[in-house]
């Protein structure tokens, strides 16, 4: 994402903004304190419209022929071009739009506290992260903050998506689980309706009380139910096994045809969980919540990515660390009602 962020140049300043913490690219402006959405829209350099024209034929004769089907969206402040060839029934949701949207599901500014806020490429994609009142308890003192984060392009290539993230406090790891009955994601319509906005905000809301009391609920279950160092690396392994190759040697316990990669790999995950310091508390020394912990962390803070948006698609977006985390609950909650039965040991 370094390479990405986008540079303001009128006003000189790269448009990215984070509260406290200087980001690891170096870029953008940074606070002490929380602000409230207007100042992040100004120092996050979001406060650019986006405009949406229709595409013009030009004709070997010279005739011009304005499309009533096809259009294109720019940034008049800078006169990009964002997205060519969007169809007519596409709305454009200005960056300030996204923020009242944050600002709609706590009732106002005072509830929502926003971390990070930018934009990428030429402008055509736009993230933020807010944190949300309150948090989760694991144990007596394993916090677990509540995140919202919306992304949102204006090059008509997808939706506002919209998703809950809890990530612990003592090592900012990205828990990210989906459960059952509720999903952490949504996505909703490029729309100007300022009331399906609001519908949309509210079902966010409730989605994410929803998450936070059925999750803080099946984390403090993990925390109380003990688990071997063998059963740890077992769950490890069938957390991360890439294809179902892999997957069928495991079961048989075929381990020469296993790759030295996905060895290294496992080795490294089950490393986090016996040695972190995150790993050394209460709720996760030994237990079905450290093992989770130890496949979110590894995701969260060894396995090496391309760029920092590569990090962010597979954490949260549905891809490969999101889904192998998603597994890694399962295979916890599993354990949770078979014991190593679960886990095919041999």
């Amino acid at each position: 994402m370094a390479d990405n962020i986008n540079y303001n140049t009128q006003t000189g300043k790269d448009a990215f903004y984070s509260r406290k913490e200087i980001a690891w690219h170096e870029k953008g402006q940074i606070s002490e304190g929380y602000l409230t959405s207007a100042e992040v829209v100004t120092e996050s350099q979001l406060n650019y419209p986006v405009e949406l024209r229709p595409n013009v034929h030009r004709l070997d004769n010279g005739k011009e022929i304005i499309s009533k089907n096809s259009f294109f969206t720019y940034r008049p402040d800078t006169g990009d071009v964002l997205g060519d060839k969007i169809g007519k029934n596409y709305h454009v949701v200005q960056n300030i739009d996204a923020f009242t949207f944050f600002d709609s599901i706590v009732g106002g500014e005072g509830g929502i506290m926003y971390e990070t806020a930018g934009a990428l490429g030429k402008g055509e994609r736009i993230f933020i992260t807010a944190k949300l009142p309150g948090y989760i308890r694991v144990g007596s003192d394993d916090l677990i903050d509540k995140y919202l984060f919306l992304t949102t392009s204006h090059d008509g290539s997808g939706c506002i998506f919209v998703g809950f993230t809890p990530i612990r406090i003592v090592c900012n790891n990205t828990l990210n689980a989906a459960l059952q009955n509720c999903t952490n994601t949504l996505k909703i319509r490029h729309t100007a309706r300022a009331e399906e906005r609001l519908q949309q905000a509210h079902k966010v809301m409730g989605m994410c009380n929803t998450m936070a009391e059925e999750l803080g609920s099946i984390l403090n279950q993990m925390a109380k139910v003990r688990i071997t160092d063998r059963e740890v690396r077992r769950l490890i392994e069938l957390a991360l096994a890439p294809n179902k190759e892999v997957l069928n040697s495991l079961k048989a316990g075929d381990y020469k045809e296993l790759s030295t990669r996905f060895v290294n790999t496992v080795d490294e995950a089950y490393n986090y969980a016996m040695t972190n310091p995150s790993q050394q508390l209460d709720t996760t020394k030994g237990t079905v919540f450290g093992a989770y912990n130890a496949v979110t962390g590894y995701f969260q803070n060894i396995r090496d990515y391309k760029d920092a948006e590569g990090k962010m698609d597979s954490i949260f977006y549905g891809g490969f660390a999101q889904q192998k985390t998603q597994i890694a609950f399962d295979l916890c909650e599993a354990y949770m009602k078979r014991g190593s039965n679960a886990l095919m040991m041999n």
